[in-house]
C-alpha cells in the first residue's frame, strides 16, 4: 500500500484515456475527489507500488466507485495496455479519507487481505490447497481471478485436476461473519457450496464450485424455476431461529440513509432530480425509520445469487448478509432487481424479467397473505438502493440513469 500526503507532486506522463469519462460534484472535505477521475493523476499514484510498469497504459477502466460524503471516497480501476506491449491488466484502487490521506491498494498485494497474495499465485495456491483443502496432495493448481474489490475482498477460482473451488480472500474481521451466515443459510432448502477449507491466518475460505446455470440467465431465457420452489427453499430459513439470536441484523435504515445521502449530493444541482427524490423520501423515510427485523432472512436475495442445477435443484452461492431481517424484504429485494432488469436490462430480456416479476409477486402474495402495500414499500426501498448502481458503476449518462431509477421507485410506490 502506498500512502501519499496531501500535495504530493504528480509527474508528467503520456495521455491516458479514462473509461467512462465521468465527473461528480465536489466534496469540500475531500478536495482530491475530482482527481479520482483524472487518468494521469490516477496512474501516477496507481503505479507507484509497481516499479516494473514504466510504460503508461492506453486505457484505465473505472470498476467501482464508493463515496461516503465528507468521509471517504474510493475508486477501483483496471489499467490496460495495447496488445503490442504484452502486459497483463493491472488492478488497483485509490482511497481518499478526510484529512488529505490517500491510500493505494494493488492486486494481489493488498494489505487488508493478508492471504490474497499467496492465494493468487499458482505456486502459493498449490501450497495452500494441499495444506488446507485436499487430503491427497496434487502437483499443479490453476488460478483465475473472479472478482476483486480493493481493501475489501477477492474471489479466486482454484482448479485442481477435475476439482474446482472458489477461494474467498477476506479481511480477517469478516471471516467469522461469513462462516456464521453460512451456518444460518445451511438451514434453508437451498443447496449451498460445501465448505472445503479454511486458512485462518490468511483469512481465506474455500468452497466447492457448483456447476449449473445462473438463475438470472434462466429467467432471461424463459426457463426460470417455479417461484414456489424458491419460496419453499426460503421458508425454512425464515422459520429457522429467533432473529434475536442471529449474530448480525440487517440495517435497513442505515443502508437507506447512506443511499439517500448519495442521491442528495449527486443531484444537488439538478432541480428535476431533487423533485423525484423528495417524492420518494416522503414515503420511504417513515417506512425505513419504523422498519424492524421479524425473523432470520437472507437480506440480499436476488436472481444473480443462485445457480440452477440440471436435476432441478437450486443452489444459493452468495449469502454473506444472512441474519436478522424480514421475509417480505427478501421478496421485495428480489422483485426490485427484476423490476430494474425489466426496465433497464438488455431489451431482448426485458419482457421475460417483467413476466417473472409479476409471477413471483403474485405467488408470494397468495401464499403468504401479505398486504400489497407493505410489499410495495419493501420493493421500493430495495429499488432505491439498487438505483445507486448508476453511481457505483458509472457511465457517462449516470445522472439520467439516477433519475430514471427514481422514476421507477416512485412508480413502485404509486
Amino acid at each position: 500500500m502506498t500512502v501519499i500526503s496531501d500535495g504530493a507532486p504528480v509527474q508528467e506522463s503520456a495521455r491516458i484515456r479514462l473509461s467512462p469519462a465521468v465527473e461528480f460534484p465536489s466534496d469540500s472535505n475531500l478536495p482530491d475527489l475530482p482527481n479520482l477521475f483524472d487518468p494521469n493523476w490516477v496512474w501516477d499514484r496507481g503505479s507507484q507500488d509497481r516499479q516494473a510498469l514504466d510504460t503508461p497504459p492506453e486505457l484505465i477502466r473505472i470498476r467501482e466507485f464508493t463515496h461516503s460524503l465528507g468521509r471517504i471516497a474510493s475508486l477501483s480501476y483496471e489499467a490496460e495496455w495495447s496488445t503490442e506491449e504484452y502486459l497483463p491488466h493491472h488492478l488497483f484502487g485509490i482511497r481518499l479519507t478526510r484529512g488529505g490521506r490517500t491510500e493505494v491498494r494493488t492486486f494481489p498485494q493488498d494489505p487488508d487481505l493478508p492471504g490474497l497474495g499467496e492465494a493468487a499465485s499458482p505456486e502459493g495456491a498449490l501450497t495452500l490447497v494441499n495444506k488446507h483443502v485436499l487430503a491427497i496432495p496434487v502437483r499443479r493448481a490453476r488460478v483465475e481471478l473472479v472478482r476483486y474489490r480493493p481493501g475489501s475482498r477477492a474471489v479466486l477460482r482454484h482448479r485442481v485436476g477435475n476439482a474446482r473451488f472458489f477461494a474467498r480472500a477476506m479481511r480477517p474481521v469478516a471471516t467469522s461473519g461469513f462462516l456464521n451466515a453460512r451456518e444460518l443459510v445451511s438451514r434453508s432448502g437451498f443447496l449451498i457450496p460445501r465448505l472445503a477449507g479454511y486458512w485462518q491466518e490468511g483469512a481465506v475460505v474455500w468452497v466447492s464450485e457448483i456447476p449449473g446455470r445462473n438463475v438470472r440467465e434462466l429467467i432471461r431465457r424463459g426457463s426460470a424455476p417455479d417461484p414456489e420452489q424458491l419460496l419453499d427453499a426460503l421458508a425454512p430459513l425464515w422459520n429457522s431461529a429467533d432473529h434475536a439470536d442471529a449474530p448480525r441484523v440487517f440495517g435497513l435504515e442505515r443502508a437507506y440513509r447512506r443511499a439517500r445521502r448519495s442521491f442528495r449530493h449527486k443531484l444537488r444541482d439538478d432541480e428535476s432530480g431533487r423533485s423525484l427524490l423528495h417524492a420518494a423520501e416522503d414515503l420511504l423515510d417513515p417506512f425505513c425509520e419504523s422498519w424492524r427485523p421479524t425473523s432470520v432472512a437472507h437480506n440480499d436475495f436476488y436472481d444473480d445469487q443462485m445457480i440452477g442445477l440440471r436435476d432441478g435443484r437450486i443452489a444459493l452461492v452468495d449469502y454473506e448478509e444472512a441474519g436478522g431481517g424480514d421475509p417480505m424484504l427478501d421478496v421485495g429485494n428480489f422483485l426490485a432487481h427484476l423490476r430494474w432488469a425489466s426496465r433497464f436490462g438488455p431489451r431482448r430480456h426485458q419482457a421475460a424479467c417483467r413476466e417473472y416479476h409479476d409471477h413471483f409477486r403474485g405467488d408470494a402474495l397468495d401464499r403468504l397473505n401479505w398486504q400489497e402495500r407493505e410489499l410495495a414499500l419493501r420493493e421500493a426501498a430495495s429499488l432505491f438502493r439498487v438505483s445507486t448502481n448508476a453511481i457505483r458503476h458509472p457511465r457517462e449518462n449516470w445522472k439520467s440513469q439516477l433519475q430514471d431509477g427514481l422514476v421507477l421507485v416512485n412508480e413502485t410506490l404509486s
